[in-house]
């Protein structure tokens, strides 16, 4: 055997090992570095964020009774049956939204997704808006018996016939899930309640652990009590201090169970406009007081409205449009965002 050559080898290998263990130990200090710049970014805008007031545009899609017109009441079965004017709204308030530098937090309704085509909400979420779940059927998850969660079971009570509240209710979220991701590949981002409770989900555990259970960590539930006047007549002074200082009320917090509760802020369109026939001007002076406590306390608020309703009351975008300008001129001080990160802002 020739050792020279034997020796030229081995030591040919060694010098390749070495190089080899260099080149990892180089690569790892740069994944490792990397990772650190990853980490400490994440943290510089956690922190920032803090700092900030959060504002939140959120439209449940769904259709609203009374609309386009006094006296329609078969939406109150069909929720989900949305129509072509209600849809091209979402569109555009999600365009416009988007253009003014913000960004609309959804919704949807699981029986929307029964419809002919889904494409123009796969468009929104593919323009980067979340999209939650609503339930199947806008359920009422506070109810007692399957036939009290929804008008459509009340109508046609061989529909729930055998089934208890309890697996009514999981199902309606499950299946709200699964809609979105097999029709429109949307993983759903957060649970909205359909109606709000001045008391949000406190003292239902049950109702929090199912909705930990199907996967979400937060909910929107909370829709604070409030004076909101006396229907048909001009808001006074005393029902705009009431919905600013029913803000406080409307920040997010934890429940015992772990699930994060994110408030719907007052006052809500159906709520101003179906309940109380309120005109746009003293809707948006409602919602321009609301945002600005919010900034001025770097607190949270949570636009609460339906494409159904603002179809009809707020043609134009007005108050779309006016709550990002306000957030704009707000500078570092407010920012539009997603309630998932609003969610992440409790959580952290």
């Amino acid at each position: 055997m020739n050792h020279s050559k034997l020796a030229t080898r081995t030591v040919g290998t060694k010098s390749q090992i070495e190089r080899s263990v260099s080149r990892r130990s180089f690569l790892a200090a740069s994944v490792a570095g990397g990772m650190g710049a990853a980490a400490l970014f994440a943290k510089n805008q956690e922190d920032s964020l803090k700092k900030k007031a959060l504002i939140s545009i959120t439209l449940d899609l769904e259709m609203s009774r009374h609309y386009p017109r006094r006296g329609m009441m078969e939406w109150d079965y069909q929720k989900g049956n949305l129509s072509e004017p209600t849809k091209q709204y979402s569109v555009d308030a999600a365009r416009i939204a988007k253009e003014r530098g913000g960004l609309i937090h959804f919704f949807c309704v699981g029986r929307v997704l029964e419809q002919k085509s889904a494409d123009w909400l796969k468009g929104i979420a593919a323009e980067g808006h979340p999209v939650g779940n609503h339930t199947y059927d806008h359920v009422y998850v506070l109810a007692d018996s399957p036939e009290q969660t929804q008008f459509r079971f009340q109508r046609s009570p061989w529909l729930v016939r055998g089934r208890s509240t309890k697996e009514l209710l999981y199902d309606n979220v499950r299946l709200t899930t699964v809609a979105m991701k097999e029709r429109a590949g949307i993983e759903p981002n957060g649970f909205r309640t359909p109606g709000g409770f001045s008391n949000g989900l406190t003292g239902r555990e049950d109702i929090q652990q199912m909705l930990l259970d199907l996967g979400f960590t937060w909910c929107s539930a909370k829709y604070p009590a409030h004076n909101a006047g006396t229907p048909k007549q001009q808001p006074t002074a005393e029902v705009y201090d009431s919905i600013v200082n029913a803000q406080k009320n409307a920040q997010p917090f934890v429940y015992p169970t772990g699930l994060v509760e994110i408030p719907m802020s007052p006052i809500s369109d159906v709520n101003a406009f179906r309940s109380h026939f309120w005109k746009l001007g003293s809707f948006l002076k409602a919602i321009r007081l609301g945002v600005e406590w919010a900034i001025e306390n770097r607190a949270c608020y949570d636009f609460l409205a339906h494409p159904s309703c603002l179809v009809v009351e707020d043609p134009k975008f007005e108050t779309v449009k006016m709550i990002c300008d306000i957030v704009k001129q707000a500078g570092d001080k407010a920012q539009i965002v997603g309630l998932d990160t609003i969610a992440r802002r409790v959580q952290s």
